[in-house]
């Protein structure tokens, strides 16, 4: 398995002979809804758009997982698979093949990879967004996807998890609290599965922030504390904290 960081919560993941783009940013600037004075990211260095992806993989309908100038510049002939939120997104740029997803489906690609759709992420009051659980068919290895740190009851009775992508930084707002969760429900989902590696998502990469939230908004945790915490709970899991562009091979037993 190799899995490549484009920031934020931007992977290519490598796994059977399969190459899955994961809530693609990678051209122009990210904002919500084009409010760039309350929040702004902009990359210091542009990645170049991987070629010969097989799927585009989408777990929210946020801008910062379906990505519209992204999306507006990758092959529309790529198939998606995506949450029925996500869908209204790629739906609307014409995208020859959408696959909607909802919690307890399943897609399998070219025989070879299996993504099914769990409970992930709250998005408001009524709308629960998606995590993924990721299954090479042949190898057997079994990635997961959460990118709020939001885990399901159901991800901690599933059997052999070899990789997570999930927070490990908490970002907290003044009086509504934690918008990312990182370190505790990692270490809680840790404790649970005990994956082999767990990679750092979505409080990371080359990326310059402005606008008012990013005044407000607080950090807590890095990835070499949460580390020291996996130690002294006894756990054998490794976690990264993934460079912006390092392609990763990941040894799996």
């Amino acid at each position: 398995m190799h899995l490549t960081y484009f920031d934020s919560n931007s992977w290519l993941i490598e796994l059977d002979g399969t190459r899955i783009l994961l809530d693609p940013w990678l051209v122009g600037d990210l904002t919500f809804g084009n409010a760039s004075w309350l929040f702004k990211g902009t990359k210091n260095n542009a990645h170049p758009i991987p070629e010969n992806i097989d799927v585009i993989l989408l777990s929210q309908g946020l801008e910062d997982h379906a990505h519209p100038p992204t999306l507006k510049e990758l092959d529309h002939n790529i198939p998606v698979v995506a949450s029925p939120n996500a869908e209204k997104v790629v739906q609307k740029l014409g995208y020859s093949t959408i696959i909607p997803v909802a919690h307890g489906e399943s897609y399998i690609i070219n025989d070879k990879v299996e993504i099914k759709a769990i409970p992930g992420s709250p998005i408001g009051p009524t709308l629960i967004e998606n995590a993924y659980l990721i299954k090479g068919l042949d190898s057997g290895k079994t990635l997961y996807y959460e990118p709020h740190g939001y885990h399901s009851p159901e991800i901690k009775t599933t059997e052999s998890i070899d990789v997570v992508i999930t927070p490990l930084i908490s970002l907290k707002l003044p009086l509504l609290g934690a918008v990312i969760k990182g370190q505790k429900t990692a270490l809680e989902l840790c404790q649970a599965i005990k994956p082999q590696v767990i990679l750092s998502t979505a409080a990371g990469g080359d990326i310059s922030f402005e606008g008012l939230l990013i005044s407000i908004l607080k950090a807590e945790g890095t990835v070499a504390e949460f580390n020291d915490l996996l130690k002294q709970k006894g756990l054998s899991t490794t976690a990264i904290d993934p460079q912006s562009g390092e392609r990763i091979e990941l040894s799996l037993v």
